[in-house]
C-alpha cells in the first residue's frame, strides 16, 4: 500500500474521532440545537446547504437567543456563498408550542480533502449551547492520464466582406439609424415646446395610525375568517400591525420574529396591557399560519379588537413625540 492511502486512511480516521468525540445535540431547558448538511460529499466547487437551527418551547421563558455570527468563511478551506434570513416556524403541527429559527449557509469548497464544520454556539438566557461537529468530503475530479493530449486548433483566417459584415449586422444599423432620428425629432421638440407651468400637488402626511386603523376597518368589512379564509384573516392582521410598529418606532419589525418585535419594544414607554395585547395577536398569528391552528369565533374577533386598542394606545397624538406614547 502507498504511503499517501495510509496517510488518506489515517486522516479519516482522525476526523470521524472528532466526529465521535464532538457531543450531540444539546438539549437542555426545553432547547435543542443543531447543525446538519444536505450533503457531506462534494467535488470541487459544488455547493451544499448548512442547516442552523435551534428548537425551543414558547413556554420555556427564553428571553435572549442570539445566532452564531457567519462572515464569508467557516474556515480556510470552506466559503460561505450566502445566508438566508432567520426565519421561526413550528417545524411539528402536533407540537405547536415547540417553535424553531432557523437559517440556511449555501457553502463551497475549492480544495479537495477532509474538513471538520466545527460547532457553532447560541447565547440562549446567558448560557451558551453548542452544535455538534459536522464533517465535509470535498473530492477533485477524476483525469484520465492514458488519454491523448492534443494541442489547441488555431482559429481559421476568412477574408473580411463587407457584403456579409453588412447582411450580418443590418439589424443594428436599421436601430441606430432609427435611434440618431428619434433623437432628432425629440432635441427640436424639445427646444421649440413652451414651457408649462409647474403645478406641485400637496399631498397632506396621513398619520400611520390613521392608515393602520383604516386597513384594520376595510379587514373588517371583508369578513374573510367568515368565508372560511382564516390564515388569510391572521397574516393581514399580523402584516398591519408590523408596518405599524416598524414606521411608529423605528424597528425592523416586517423582517423580526414575534420575540424579537417584543424585545425591541421592551424600552418604549408603551403601556404593558397594550404589550400583553399585541403579543397575543402576534403569537395566535403565528400559530395560525405555522401550525394551522383553528382559532373560535370569538378569538379571531378579538385579535382584530386588540389590534385597535394597542394602536389607539401607541398612536401619536398632538400631546406625543416619535419617542414618548
Amino acid at each position: 500500500m502507498h504511503s499517501w492511502q495510509i496517510n488518506m486512511k489515517m486522516k479519516k480516521i482522525v476526523n470521524l474521532l472528532i466526529l465521535l468525540l464532538s457531543s450531540a445535540l444539546i438539549n437542555a431547558q426545553g432547547v435543542r440545537v443543531a447543525a446538519s448538511l444536505d450533503t457531506n460529499k462534494l467535488l470541487i466547487g459544488e455547493q451544499t446547504t448548512l442547516h442552523i437551527t435551534v428548537d425551543y418551547s414558547a413556554e420555556s421563558g427564553i428571553t435572549q437567543l442570539i445566532f452564531p455570527t457567519f462572515y464569508d468563511t467557516i474556515n480556510q478551506y470552506v466559503e460561505i456563498l450566502s445566508k438566508s434570513a432567520i426565519d421561526t416556524l413550528i417545524p411539528d403541527k402536533n407540537e405547536p408550542f415547540v417553535l424553531q429559527q432557523k437559517q440556511d449557509l449555501l457553502i463551497t469548497s475549492f480544495d479537495s480533502g477532509y474538513y471538520v464544520i466545527p460547532p457553532f454556539q447560541f447565547i440562549i438566557n446567558s448560557d451558551t449551547f453548542e452544535t455538534e461537529a459536522t464533517l465535509l468530503e470535498v473530492h477533485s475530479l477524476l483525469v484520465d492520464t492514458a488519454a491523448a493530449i492534443f494541442d489547441v486548433k488555431q482559429p481559421i483566417d476568412e477574408p473580411f466582406s463587407f457584403k456579409d459584415w453588412l447582411k450580418e449586422n443590418w439589424g443594428w444599423i436599421a436601430l441606430g439609424i432609427a435611434t440618431i432620428l428619434i433623437l432628432i425629432f425629440l432635441i427640436k421638440y424639445l427646444k421649440n415646446r413652451k414651457p408649462k407651468e409647474e403645478v406641485k400637488e400637496i399631498v397632506p402626511d396621513i398619520p400611520i395610525h390613521i392608515t393602520a386603523l383604516e386597513q384594520l376597518e376595510k379587514l373588517r368589512e371583508q369578513k374573510l375568517w367568515q368565508a372560511g379564509k382564516v390564515k388569510l384573516y391572521h397574516s393581514q392582521i399580523s402584516e398591519i400591525l408590523r408596518t405599524y410598529i416598524e414606521k411608529r418606532f423605528n424597528i425592523n419589525a416586517m423582517e423580526e420574529t414575534t420575540d424579537e418585535i417584543m424585545r425591541g419594544l421592551r424600552l418604549q414607554a408603551i403601556p404593558n396591557d397594550a404589550k400583553e395585547k399585541l403579543f397575543q395577536v402576534l403569537t395566535l398569528a403565528d400559530l395560525v399560519k405555522f401550525a394551522k391552528e383553528q382559532p373560535l369565533a370569538n378569538e379571531n374577533d378579538m385579535s382584530l379588537i386588540m389590534s385597535i386598542e394597542f394602536i389607539n394606545q401607541t398612536k401619536i397624538t398632538p400631546n406625543t413625540t416619535q419617542k414618548d406614547v
